[in-house]
């Protein structure tokens, strides 16, 4: 099964990355679609995904976040299948187990997003920083260390996009928010950009095929 969000969200960022680069991504619609809507387990869904992006290098930037695509498709549509209480069982602690070196903080963020849709709410910065990591309880440390870059830099929200490239590129390449730094905080200042904003965007990011095609999945997926 594939949550129609999901479909639209990965459909607009295989076309956001062909844009942007030499190899046209969205010939690969098909074959992820057929991935998405596997009647399989979860880790054979992950074998899958895995298959078509060792088949297809040129798209290997995108792995890990379509990885968390396919995480959200599973909360939100596989698991309607399984019993009510499957999240909570020794299987789905196996398969976290066995998958917590996969995906990325955009994982987080699409949750935050299906919150957002669920409260009838605007997604904002400080409310995904402080309601739903809750960055300032004890108990959430991990959460502050990942996201320190973002809560220092929150100023941002009124600055020019070229300000939001400028800190992306400061950042340590080892920091777990690198690659996502510029595309989260472009979409927190505008969730619903122009195509002119979308343009000045692509022409300040650090890494244009990876950076608009996950901006495109934050607005396609709201």
């Amino acid at each position: 099964m594939i949550d129609p969000k999901i479909e639209i969200a990965f459909q607009a960022a295989l076309e956001a990355f062909s844009k942007y680069s030499s190899f046209d991504a969205s010939t690969l619609t098909g074959d992820f679609g057929d991935v998405f809507a596997l009647n399989e387990d979860f880790l054979d869904k992950v074998d899958a995904l895995d298959a078509v992006f060792d088949n297809n290098p040129d798209v290997e930037v995108l792995r890990e976040v379509f990885f968390d695509l396919l995480m959200i498709n599973f909360f939100s549509a596989d698991v309607k299948k399984l019993e009510e209480d499957y999240l909570d069982t020794p299987e789905w602690e196996d398969i976290e187990e066995q998958t917590l070196d996969r995906g990325t903080e955009l994982l987080n963020l699409l949750l935050y997003l299906n919150e957002c849709e669920d409260e009838d709410i605007e997604p904002e910065l400080e409310d995904y920083l402080k309601e739903f990591l809750l960055v300032d309880e004890d108990e959430f440390q991990d959460e502050y260390r990942i996201y320190e870059p973002v809560i220092a830099n929150q100023i941002l929200m009124e600055s020019p996009v070229e300000e939001i490239s400028k800190v992306a590129q400061s950042l340590p390449e080892d920091s777990e928010l690198a690659e996502l730094f510029y595309p989260m905080m472009c979409f927190f200042q505008n969730v619903d950009p122009s195509p002119d904003a979308k343009a000045v965007i692509a022409d300040n990011a650090l890494e244009k095929e990876f950076d608009m095609a996950v901006l495109e999945i934050l607005i396609n997926f709201q």
